[in-house]
């Protein structure tokens, strides 16, 4: 039997519909793997490979019986470990933090689904940086190259899915922590817009700012996944109705209008990356696409994330402060500050820096009156070693899509001259993403194929 790890969801969805390999065959394919290179990558906190057997084989007795639920019924996903799963603890990247007795919403969704779950990954603590090199669980290693980084904080989702242990995984994003990790990693991420995804029964880090999204290998898996994830939860403050949010028109370059909404003099870039996005961008305009010289008027990246830091500092420390002054060797001593930053923080710093927010998510949402999609790399660099300092910037381009509520998604662009893998970013007006997709499925073969990170 041919390896169906290398299968993406859709893939393995027919396969299992023409009863080519039943879901038992493909778990097994994927607890291989792990039992092979998971000591060498540190993807997963928890592995629940018992209960992943049971919902397999259920899987393939109601598919055996004409039941099947959904393209994700027997499909094996992974969770990041602020994603509540009932009966398993939730560490939040700490040493403890939670035992749900009930899953979170997208964790039910997929359950509902039919999707094997699989256990729950690493990722950096609290949600609160771009490494994964977490104090408590250890670094988790980038499957392109072995001492980097995969990106933060779904570090643990994106190396599971490019290491093919999982077939997608769930990571959640407050300024680009799943799109980064998908460039690191060479895969295909989303971030929803604003409430389309339940975030109930995931541990807050910025309640205005945070999302849940998927890591997977094809922009048709994202669609795929974002069709069970999508929808209203009336329990969830910050849900929002789908309304036409999944709806797709015709996907066609010719003609449509984008613009690259700041440029590489404003942020700490590398120069090698902006060269290769400038040749995504000629490459665009080749097919038929417009570029429209429109741009953020009051362009800031540095002023706009340190913002966005800070509330979710000061949202973290009111949502962990329970725990924080109960059991604060439960958190690294570094994570503790960040939220004892935040906490004392006076009232009109972060008024201030809530109504900035506010003022750069109204800038973002008005250049849709005159593009259909915004384009920028996903992160400004590429992967880095773990020795080496995290560059301030990482979420200098990823982060105005969380600050305007709109669908952002990565796609796999190449390689850097080093070997590792880039990230094109793609931005749709707030719910439009499935039109944002179906652009994103006409844009991914224009783009240069990735041969495969280091574990083969």
């Amino acid at each position: 039997m041919a390896d169906l790890t290398k299968l993406d969801i859709t893939a393995a969805a027919a396969g299992l519909e023409a009863g080519d390999f039943t879901a038992e065959d493909l778990l097994d394919a994927y607890l291989a793997r792990i039992d092979q290179y998971e000591d060498s990558l540190n993807c997963f906190i928890t592995l629940l490979a018992d209960p992943a057997r049971r919902q397999a084989r259920a899987a393939d007795e109601r598919r055996a019986n004409g039941g099947s639920l959904s393209p994700l019924d027997g499909i094996p996903i992974a969770l990041k470990h602020n994603i509540d799963l009932a009966g398993v603890p939730t560490t939040n990247g700490m040493a403890k933090f939670r035992q749900p007795d009930q899953d979170a919403t997208a964790a039910h969704l997929l359950r509902h689904a039919g999707a094997v779950i699989m256990g729950k990954l690493n990722m950096h603590e609290g949600a609160l940086g771009a490494t994964t090199d977490n104090h408590h669980h250890g670094p988790t290693h980038n499957p392109w190259r072995h001492g980097y980084t995969p990106g933060g904080s779904s570090g643990g989702s994106a190396a599971a899915v490019a290491a093919r242990f999982c077939a997608a995984a769930l990571g959640t994003d407050t300024m680009g922590s799943v799109r980064l990790p998908a460039a690191y990693c060479g895969l295909a991420g989303l971030k929803a817009s604003y409430g389309l995804i339940s975030t109930r029964g995931v541990v807050p880090l910025s309640y205005g700012l945070d999302h849940v999204g998927p890591l997977c290998r094809s922009v048709r898996d994202l669609s795929v996944m974002l069709s069970v994830l999508a929808g209203h939860d009336p329990d969830s403050a910050e849900s929002a109705h789908p309304h036409r949010a999944l709806r797709a028109g015709p996907a066609d370059l010719k003609g449509l209008r984008f613009a690259v909404p700041l440029g590489a003099d404003i942020t700490d870039c590398d120069p090698d990356i902006w060269a290769d996005f400038e040749t995504h961008v000629d490459n665009l305009q080749q097919h038929g696409a417009v570029r429209a010289d429109v741009t953020l008027p009051n362009p800031d990246p540095t002023g706009s994330r340190l913002a966005g830091l800070l509330i979710s500092e000061a949202e973290a420390g009111y949502a962990l402060e329970a725990e924080l002054l109960s059991s604060r060797n439960d958190f690294s001593e570094a994570f503790a500050k960040m939220l004892d930053y935040g906490r004392a923080a006076p009232a009109h710093r972060l008024v201030a820096a809530q109504r900035h927010l506010v003022a750069v998510g109204l800038e973002i949402r008005k250049l849709f009156d005159q593009v259909d999609l915004l384009v920028l790399p996903t992160a400004p660099q590429a992967a880095f070693p773990f020795e080496q300092s995290p560059p301030p910037g990482q979420a200098d381009f990823t982060q105005w899509a969380n600050h305007g509520g709109c669908p952002a998604v990565s796609l796999p662009c190449g390689l850097s001259p080093d070997g590792l893998p880039l990230g094109l970013q793609l931005m749709a007006r707030p719910l439009a993403d499935g039109q944002l997709l179906a652009l994103a499925e006409v844009i991914a073969p224009l783009l240069p194929a990735l041969p495969g990170p280091d574990i083969q």
